[in-house]
């Protein structure tokens, strides 16, 4: 009996956090690219995750603004509820809101039910903005679970993690070292995460995020490669 015992909670174990090998990027950019947010060659998706912070985000979003670029930003619902007006300047300006869940935990340590409400719970503070209901869905740190994905079709959020990203949670990155790691990574159709707020990073690193971003801009431009939110990123057919 015990042995039965153990066998099943292995399994079940097993079965929840399966789809957390997805968070590993080289794999998943090959082998899944709807998730990993690959789409059309011309095009880049620009995201970023874990605000909106009241500090940091409107000044993110004067940059992009100033070089007249359009982003998706994953909010954490307890972050977005400080401040509901910067979520509503933020759709405003044209931005897409999307669901990084209510607070940044490993959904690894969470029961289902526990994920479900958390999504539900970001998910309708978005869509009670005004804007359109959110589509998309970020796990925190990347890492999927069953559980997750069981509770995002249910609420009709899709997966989207990154084909490229610039550590810029790190307390040792700098603009440059941002630049560098995005780009070494970046093709046309890709997806970059970087990061407006540091509720979850090294102190002032959106400083460093921030200063980074218009070198990433031209980067892209330089290349023939338009700039833009998911919902235009994902819109066209590969």
């Amino acid at each position: 009996m015990r042995r039965a015992l153990t066998a099943g909670l292995l399994t079940a174990a097993v079965v929840h956090a399966a789809p957390a090998v997805t968070a590993f990027t080289p794999a998943r950019r090959a082998l899944l690219p709807a998730l990993a947010g690959t789409g059309p060659r011309d095009r880049v998706a620009l995201t970023f995750d874990d605000g909106p912070d009241p500090v940091s985000t409107p000044r993110f979003l004067r940059l992009l603004a100033d070089h007249d670029v359009r982003a998706t930003f994953f909010v954490l619902g307890s972050m977005l509820a400080r401040d509901p007006g910067l979520g509503r300047e933020t759709l405003a300006a044209g931005h897409e809101l999307a669901v990084h869940g209510w607070t940044h935990r490993c959904l690894l340590f969470r029961t289902p039910g526990a994920t479900y409400d958390d999504l539900a719970r970001a998910r309708d503070l978005v869509a009670s903005l005004g804007g359109d209901r959110p589509r998309w869905f970020r796990p925190p740190y990347g890492v999927l679970t069953t559980g997750a994905l069981v509770a995002s079709r249910r609420l009709g959020l899709q997966p989207k993690l990154w084909t490229a990203w610039g550590r810029d949670w790190e307390a040792s990155a700098t603009p440059s070292s941002i630049v560098r790691t995005v780009t070494s990574t970046l093709i046309g159709g890709g997806t970059i995460l970087l990061h407006d707020s540091d509720c979850t990073s090294a102190a002032g690193s959106w400083q460093r995020t921030l200063a980074s971003l218009p070198r990433i801009i031209d980067w892209t431009r330089d290349r023939g490669l338009r700039l833009g939110p998911l919902g235009e990123h994902q819109a066209v057919p590969r």
